[in-house]
């Protein structure tokens, strides 16, 4: 008798400088809104129509913050501890096990005195009913959205140099055989022929899941917030399980909620 499937339902949000820091803190533009109680119970209100089992999220400064979205009866928070207002984490549910391995820093290419470091990769293995999942959950710069790699304009050599290290690591996890994702805002508009997949693609292949595809996120927009699939993975995606959850909500209510749209996937996994 063949093995029971489960279904995993993997997302990425990003939360858009989701912080309780005060008005005057310096990590922090100062054009940059600060959420009120509703505001919070709007975004957890979301979170729970999500229904995800696992959301890799991003710009949130605490985990004591992201619980206001996510709330502890629901989720366990594991986040990056970068000393700035924008780290990456996940939200999981109680019956997933985690195993938290070193921050992937090296996406930090910028030199030890830059005065605004860019943001690590929280990286870890999730398991439930036995089946593991390497996940890699990252942000990373903003600027180059779909410039030639020749520009030197549009931070285009600095993504360049943090798609070298996410091939880097991809590559570890497809010399040791283990199923992974790597999802967040990749700030870029991915397709399959883009250079930079490209160079993912050449030493470990991967699904891009919104290959093909555009966000109907405010009104509508090319995706910038991908969930990338390799090796087993990559047979658990279920086919046509893409979804972005819009708002249901006036526009001018973009500051309160998020510019970003969660986009989900969902895996059977064995």
């Amino acid at each position: 008798m063949p093995a029971q499937a489960h279904t995993l339902k993997l997302a990425t949000w990003n939360l858009d400088w989701l912080t309780q820091r005060p008005k005057a803190d310096p990590g922090v533009p100062a054009d940059v809104g600060r959420r009120t109680q509703a505001d919070f119970q709007h975004l957890q209100s979301y979170a729970r129509h999500l229904n995800a089992d696992v959301i890799a999220f991003q710009e949130a400064d605490s985990p004591a913050t992201a619980a206001l979205v996510f709330p502890p009866a629901q989720y366990r928070i594991l986040m990056t501890q970068d000393p700035i207002a924008q780290n990456v984490g996940l939200a999981i549910r109680p019956d997933i096990q985690a195993e938290i391995h070193p921050e992937l820093t090296a996406l930090n290419v910028y030199p030890p005195n830059a005065p605004h470091p860019l943001r690590g990769g929280l990286d870890v293995t999730l398991t439930r009913n036995g089946t593991s999942l390497r996940v890699l959950v990252i942000h990373l710069k903003t600027g180059c959205w779909d410039q030639p790699l020749t520009q030197r304009e549009h931070s285009c050599p600095t993504l360049l140099q943090q798609f070298k290290i996410l091939d880097d690591w991809a590559l570890e996890r497809q010399d040791e055989g283990e199923p992974f994702a790597i999802l967040g805002d990749f700030n870029r508009r991915l397709t399959e022929h883009d250079p930079l997949m490209q160079i993912l693609n050449a030493d470990a292949p991967m699904t891009l899941t919104t290959a093909g595809y555009a966000s109907p996120c405010w009104g509508g927009e090319y995706f910038i917030d991908h969930i990338l699939l390799g090796n087993a993975a990559r047979s658990w995606l279920e086919p046509g399980s893409l979804r972005v959850m819009t708002y249901k909500a006036d526009p001018a209510a973009r500051s309160a909620l998020s510019d970003h749209c969660p986009v989900s996937v969902r895996l059977s996994t064995p």
